[in-house]
Order: structure tokens, then sequence, then C-alpha cells
């Protein structure tokens, strides 16, 4: 199979030198040494670490990890997209290295900087010769940034790409050149290679539509929000000194919740965040005064707030 070379050039922010990413347009990454056997030992691994997964997730994160695939999870803000990953390093006893995206990034502060202070003092050094200039770009002076971290690291990490759709489309076209080939070439040094990907997993608010070409170097799944009962077995495994009846109670609240038109529906994390707070406060039944008191632990956005103590009422009134 034939393979086309490709060189994005890339001006580096605060240098003249120009930095080459190497990439292949088709190209198939060697799978790593996976110690689940199977789906449900992967959900057994995951629960080890408080994280439940429904089946659907779990297998999609067992195929991601075998067939050597980055992974794409999009999602409501808070149902727990961040936490895969977070979780699957431990589980694999891999390294977590992060890269959380945001308005402006640039490739620079995703692979690699010079660190120019440093270069400018062993510059200035009096016994430094013109044979030795050279050395002011050797891997000594090179700070390492998530991407070269996760690509030096190899198949002993897991990076997570945080938040993607707050990234532009530039990046994002770059972020999908890397995850192609996994190596760069840094004119000074030579070219850096994973021998084989660190797992990949990539999170989306959905912000913004991410581009069909990642998606298509991808697995996708989807995280909803969970079922009622799935959310007590969530908030007993998190926070297991929570009663029982307590944890059920904030559950349904909270799922009551999401069914109003708020900017911000409450996550499974503010779900652990509220149970904890009430049996901080030694509250053995949720009821409207209760809640009305501690609204802050759940609903984060100032207008959300006055629509839900306006409907507590009825909140309650279901019974």
């Amino acid at each position: 199979m034939g393979l086309t070379i490709l060189w994005l050039d890339i001006l580096h922010p605060t240098s003249a030198f120009g930095l080459g990413v190497l990439v292949e347009e088709t190209h198939d990454h060697a799978t790593g040494d996976i110690p689940f056997g199977s789906v449900d030992e992967l959900q057994a691994a995951l629960r080890r670490q408080t994280y439940l997964t429904d089946r659907g997730l779990a297998t999609v994160i067992h195929l991601a990890l075998a067939l050597g695939k980055p992974l794409l999870l999009e999602g409501e803000a808070g149902v727990g997209k961040t936490e895969v990953a977070k979780v699957l390093a431990p589980a694999l006893g891999r390294e977590l290295i992060r890269l959380q995206c945001y308005e402006g990034i640039d490739a620079g502060q995703a692979l690699y900087e010079w660190d120019y202070s440093r270069q400018l003092v062993a510059a200035r050094a009096p016994d430094l010769h013109l044979d030795d200039v050279k050395d002011l770009f050797s891997s000594e002076f090179l700070v390492e940034r998530p991407l070269l971290a996760a690509i030096r690291a190899g198949s002993s990490a897991v990076l997570l790409i945080d938040e993607l759709d707050r990234a532009d489309d530039e990046f994002e076209a770059f972020l999908l050149e890397t995850l192609s080939e996994f190596a760069v070439s840094i004119p000074e040094i030579g070219r850096v290679a994973a021998m084989r990907p660190p797992a990949v997993v990539i999170t989306s608010n959905r912000t913004r539509e991410l581009h069909d070409a990642l998606k298509r170097r991808c697995l996708y799944h989807w995280i909803d929000h969970p079922s009622l009962e799935r959310e007590v077995e969530i908030v007993r495994v998190r926070a297991p000194e929570v009663p029982e009846a307590l944890a059920r109670e904030v559950a349904r609240v909270v799922s009551r919740l999401r069914d109003m038109e708020l900017a911000k529906h409450p996550g499974v994390a503010e779900t652990i965040d509220w149970a904890n707070a009430l049996n901080y406060l030694g509250v053995a039944h949720l009821d409207g005064e209760v809640a009305a008191g501690t609204l802050g632990a759940v609903i984060k956005d100032h207008d959300d707030e006055e629509i839900v103590r306006s409907r507590l009422g009825e909140v309650f009134e279901r019974g």
C-alpha cells in the first residue's frame, strides 16, 4: 500500500525556526499489550477505580484499546467524559498526559517550546565556544508539551485531549495529522516517533461540531446522563458514606432538574457533590426547604437557580 507523505510547516510563535510534522496519510498503528481479555474485565478494572460504565461505553473503550484507535467521547458537561481517561490510566498502569484545549491554542503550546531563558544564560557563559552553539538547541533546553510528551511516552501513557471543541479548526487539523503518525520532526534534534502510540481519549462538549475527518480516525461514543438506578449506584461508589436512601432522593431530584430548561443541567459530579454536602450537614431526608438552602452544590448558574427556586414546589410535589 502506497503512502502519501505530507509536511505541515508551522511557524513557531516566538522563534524563526519552522516546525515540521511528518505524517502519513494512511497508517495502521500496532496495538499495545492490553491487560483486559474481555469487556467484563475492563468494566471490573474501571469499577476498582470507582468508575461505573454501562456495557456500551465499556465495549467502545475495549475496542479502542485493542485496535489502537483514538476514542472520541461526546456528551453534556459533567457526564464523566474526562474521568474516563483519568481512571483508564491507573487501570492500565500508565501515565496520564493531559492536553487541555482552549481558544487560541497552537502547535507550539501543544508540542514543544525552547527554554529561551536557559538558552540565554548558557549562551552568556564565558567558556562557550562556537562549536557549542548547536548544543543550545539540544534536548536539555527543550520544554515538552503534552503531545511531544505523549509521543515519547508511547504505549506507557494515556493521552487525554480534553474539550477539543474549544480549540479552533486549524488546531484540530494539526491534531488530526499528528494523531495519524505520532511522530514529530524537530529541526534541531531530529525525528521523534512513538514505537507504539499511547491510548488516546478525546472529549468534546459539542460547543461546535468537530470535523468528519477527525471523527473518521476515532471510535465514537455519546455519554448520556445515567439512569436513576445507575446514578444511585455511582453516588454509592464515589461517596460510600452517603446513606442509600439519601443518595436515591438526591438522584431523583437531580433527574427532575435535568427535565427543566436550564442553561447548564447538573451532571453526575454535581449529584455527588450535593449528596456529600447534605450528608455532611447531617440531612437524612431531602425536602424543598433543604434543597433551597443547598442549591449552590448542584446548580451553578444564577438564572438556572432562579428557575429552580421558583419550581421547587413542583419538583417535590411529584413525590
